[in-house]
């Protein structure tokens, strides 16, 4: 299966273009690094953190976020090797086939678009957050009424306390449709346009962050931070909270491994694929880390549960009033950069899964000029508009951490397998005492799973329904694979 696979792995690059379009070889290792820092930096920092703090680990999502940087880092080891074994663009899918067999893989493959496509409308929703808040900063400051009607920034579908859905009465969210169209057409053009634009974006997000933890931390007060873990209160608090935030905050990591997904845009995908993944991990822990630490000890953690919980720390400061600005337009910018490479890599591992007969061959058409897949990022971006535009953040940032947990696990599973059945097979980057970090990244994310409530595993189980529905409807009879 490995064999055939990689046989395959050329089908979108050759530079001969007898067999139609391909994809642009034009990412290094920085633009790859970019690229896994414009994923993993947005809703984490910006949203989930102060609502991970509030709900459940109180000034210990600082450790919440350490333990799930732990869980990504065994993981990100075992992405490295598979990168160098498989550089094609299908990521976890790709991987999965060659270790796990066809079944297996559809469901990592349909796991994963919850990783990338129901994250990116997750992330969407947070931006609306700070959207509506820039828009009451300017409307105080030059007294005027911007402020958008909330059937038009509202989900109309939302969970109650005693997680019951409901009809909220809104009509859909108007902002995140509106982003999600722009960042798609961007997509559409050009992996280097992208590239550029996503880039850019990094920069002044990581420059905002630097400055709101340097800045802020002059303004920190210690007391803040007690009790550091809040005595446990039902499911909230205590050491079990301080887990339960970890698999919150795991969201926040999510995109690390989605510079795997351009492996066929890449220059060098065996030599660049590791940096960049290891690279992207290692910047974010560090500034997650000081932003929930300068966070919970600019206010009372229980005042972070809102949507925009940077702009609710800094307002306790009347002299950090300045910041407001910036961090409203840089937490714009950077669940931006988050959507963004989300949108280019949903696209590329159902190309991969086209190219297998898993999914029509409508998802492998390749631009003639722009040289992307074009049909599929109009698919890809309308599907995470209409999710963007009806559901809420909580249904689907645990939906999305659960399939980016059960991914993650496939991954770590696949590396131990082939050690043992292809030993022989070059590797330009081996995982450290593979069977020990093989096991434990499994066992971590198996204790992430395990905080799950019961109604995200409900949702998961339909999910999944879905997904093999569709993969003994089609993908079964028309896999290309099944037939050599």
């Amino acid at each position: 299966m490995l064999k055939q696979l990689l046989a395959r792995k050329t089908d979108f690059t050759d530079a001969d273009d007898a067999h139609g379009p391909t994809l642009r070889r034009t990412l290094g290792p920085w633009g790859l690094t970019a690229l896994g820092i414009g994923a993993v930096i947005g809703g984490g920092i910006f949203v989930i953190t102060g609502q991970a703090a509030a709900d459940h680990a109180g000034p210990a999502v600082i450790v919440s976020f350490i333990l799930a940087a732990i869980t990504s880092t065994f993981t990100a080891l075992c992405y490295a090797e598979f990168a160098t074994m498989i550089p094609v663009a299908g990521s976890a899918y790709s991987y999965a086939y060659a270790t796990l067999g066809e079944l297996m893989a559809w469901f990592i493959g349909w796991n994963l678009v919850l990783e990338y496509g129901v994250s990116a409308s997750a992330v969407a929703v947070s931006w609306t957050g700070y959207f509506q808040s820039l828009l009451s900063h300017i409307g105080q400051t030059f007294h005027m009424d911007l402020s958008l009607p909330a059937s038009l920034t509202n989900a109309p579908l939302a969970f109650t306390a005693d997680h019951h859905l409901i009809v909220t009465g809104a009509l859909f969210n108007l902002p995140a449709v509106v982003l999600i169209a722009l960042l798609t057409w961007i997509c559409y053009v050009g992996i280097r346009e992208s590239s550029l634009t996503n880039a850019v974006m990094v920069a002044l997000k990581v420059a905002l962050i630097t400055l709101v933890i340097v800045v802020g931390w002059r303004y920190v007060d210690p007391s803040n931070w007690h009790p550091f873990v809040p005595a446990a209160q039902g499911e909230k608090y205590g050491w079990g909270g301080v887990l339960r935030g970890a698999a919150m905050v795991f969201f926040a990591y999510i995109g690390f491994e989605a510079t795997s997904t351009a492996a066929q845009e890449s220059r060098n995908p065996q030599r660049d694929l590791p940096i960049a993944i290891l690279a992207s991990l290692a910047i974010c822990t560090v500034l997650y880390i000081a932003m929930a630490a300068v966070m919970t000890g600019l206010t009372s953690y229980a005042l972070l549960g809102t949507n925009e919980p940077v702009v609710t720390a800094l307002q306790g400061h009347p002299a950090l009033g300045w910041l407001r600005w910036l961090v409203e337009i840089g937490a714009m910018l950077g669940l931006a950069s988050v959507v963004l490479v989300m949108i280019i890599a949903q696209p590329r591992i159902f190309m991969i899964m086209g190219r297998d007969g898993m999914l029509p061959k409508v998802f492998t058409r390749i631009h003639p000029r722009h040289r992307t897949p074009y049909l599929n990022t109009l698919i890809t971006g309308t599907g995470i508009g209409l999710l963007a535009a009806i559901f809420p953040l909580d249904i689907l940032a645990d939906l999305v951490s659960m399939g980016t947990l059960i991914a993650f696990m496939a991954v770590c599973g696949g590396v131990w397998i082939l050690r043992h059945t292809q030993p022989e097979l070059p590797r330009t980057f081996r995982v450290p005492w593979a069977p020990l970090i093989c096991t434990l990244g499994i066992l971590s994310c198996l204790a992430l799973l395990s905080t799950m409530a019961w109604y995200n595993w409900t949702l998961m189980v339909v999910w999944t329904l879905i997904g093999l529905v569709i993969y003994f409807g089609y993908s079964y009879r028309h896999s290309h694979l099944r037939q050599l």
